[in-house]
């Protein structure tokens, strides 16, 4: 187990596997960094890496794989073991995981109440379709809509959150009759065909006919945006941008709904919308946090023109905005429909569209089916995840922690003049890096890199995002400790003191 008074500290977990020599080099790579404290204790010994060693993974992956599958890193991380809020390579050297694999590990990798859960189900029934009844399905729908507010009651169960935003789009044009729909620029729902016009980064779109009938909004953005200030985030930290708003008003908030709604006068046809998605913290995006206020009004807009409202909960929900189970509540909204994953499984492929009976009816006037969606082990480790976060209370954890996590991010905005900003809210986290806080010019990608890199020598995993790639993404296991904190700080200061005294 991962907790204090373990027998002893490992800072490095060495193993002999058949990378031989590796460990060594990561011990040395990591004592190389002036400064750097013990990682916290562990007690869990990784198990000896028994596959393909590096080389030959390296050699499969240029021939086997598509070469559009990004790898993290110069020399990439070889994962052979999680658990909880670590992972091990096949070397053994240890890592806080800061990006818990894209903001889905929820509970922490290998849970154990969600690892028994899934071996429990393994042994009774793998498979079988939805056209039959199973027990697992029925338990998890009802286990899942008591976490909802109002009146989302019926789940559609999917296998990803861009299979989720697919179907919920749909369900959307078909209840009101209305082809156009609108989404936020920088926004990521997905990159499949369907969703790549959703989708308005432009590093995930292909020059190829794709998403019609969607526009694009400007993206209120607080930092970067030509609006917003230190009065416009529901987080511990805001912009350092001068602002004439008074406390708990936002001026940019109203600026940004204008554009939405010229959105619709010119773009829409008839002034009628068929649906308005966003995500209320921008994940792919970099942490980008909407203005207080902004959905609400932008809901009220989108619904005065015949429009439903579709809150993207892929990445900020299941608690771990701290403060509310699901983010739209911390907007104080109400969506018609919600789109769920990531987290939702723990890793484990799920997705879920939750909306009202009186949409989920327009999936009556034609077959629909999804082979996989509603699986009986997906459905017992959901139900197990739901378990977890309530028994442990993780969305608390992700309160407190969160706000520490935050709280000493702004401290080294105060000391690097390349840490732009700090955003978030409970542990949902971006920091955006440029070449100076006056210009926000961003900061090249391989000074980027080279801070990046060095986190991750010590022993940090963190993730990238945002349009120019400069904005570091902090998304934990929300199992995380606050010695996790303290000694992913430290290594990130050592990091960008390194960058400044190049």
């Amino acid at each position: 187990m991962l907790r204090k008074g373990a027998s002893r500290i490992l800072r490095e977990i060495q193993h002999s596997t058949s990378l031989s020599g590796q460990a060594s080099k990561s011990t040395a790579a990591a004592s190389a960094y002036d400064g750097l404290p013990e990682m916290p204790p562990c007690d869990v010994k990784p198990l000896p890496h028994d596959g393909p060693d590096f080389d030959r993974a390296m050699a499969v992956r240029k021939a086997n794989l598509p070469p559009g599958i990004l790898t993290f890193y110069r020399e990439p991380v070889y994962i052979n073991q999680g658990y909880m809020q670590y992972l091990w390579d096949t070397a053994g050297k240890r890592y806080i995981d800061l990006f818990a694999g894209i903001v889905t590990v929820s509970v922490g990798h290998c849970h154990p109440k969600v690892v028994a859960a899934a071996e429990k189900q393994l042994h009774k029934l793998w498979h079988t379709t939805n056209i039959y009844l199973h027990p697992k399905i029925h338990e998890y729908a009802e286990h899942l809509v008591s976490k909802m507010p109002g009146n989302l009651k019926v789940v559609y169960i999917t296998n990803s959150g861009s299979e989720a935003n697919d179907l919920a789009i749909l369900m959307a044009r078909m209840y009101t009759g209305v082809y156009d729909c609108i989404s936020l620029r920088n926004g990521y729902h997905g990159a499949s065909p369907y969703l790549m016009g959703v989708t308005a980064l432009s590093t995930w779109r292909y020059n190829s006919p794709t998403g019609f009938g969607f526009q694009n909004a400007m993206n209120p953005d607080p930092y970067r945006g030509p609006w917003g200030g230190k009065h416009c985030r529901d987080s511990p930290a805001q912009p350092g941008r001068a602002c004439d708003c008074a406390e708990g008003e936002c001026q940019a908030c109203d600026m940004y709904v204008d554009q939405l709604e010229d959105v619709m006068r010119y773009s829409m046809p008839k002034g009628r919308v068929g649906a308005f998605i966003a995500e209320v913290i921008q994940g792919v995006g970099g942490a980008v946090q909407l203005p207080d206020g902004y959905l609400k009004k932008a809901y009220e807009k989108i619904r005065a023109h015949g429009g439903v409202c579709i809150s993207d909960e892929v990445q900020t929900g299941f608690g771990r905005l701290g403060s509310h189970y699901w983010g739209f509540e911390s907007q104080d909204v109400m969506p018609d429909i919600v789109t769920m994953a990531k987290g939702m499984g723990n890793g484990y492929p799920m997705g879920a569209v939750v909306t009202t009976p009186e949409i989920a009816a327009t999936l009556s006037s034609a077959l629909h089916f999804n082979t996989f969606g509603g699986n009986p082990v997906a459905c017992a480790v959901g139900s197990a995840v739901l378990d977890v976060i309530d028994e442990e209370k993780t969305q608390a954890l992700s309160a407190n922690i969160g706000t520490y996590f935050i709280e000493e991010l702004q401290k080294l905005r105060s000391e690097f003049e390349v840490v732009g900003d700090v955003r978030g809210k409970g542990l949902m986290i971006g920091v955006e890096l440029v070449k100076d806080k006056e210009s926000r010019t961003p900061l090249a990608a391989e000074e980027v890199t080279s801070i990046w890199e060095d986190t991750k020598n010590m022993g940090v995993l963190i993730g990238k995002g945002g349009l120019f790639g400069n904005c570091l993404r902090i998304k934990p296991p929300m199992c995380i400790s606050k010695e996790d904190v303290d000694y992913s700080i430290a290594a990130m200061r050592i990091a960008l003191q390194k960058h400044a005294g190049k």
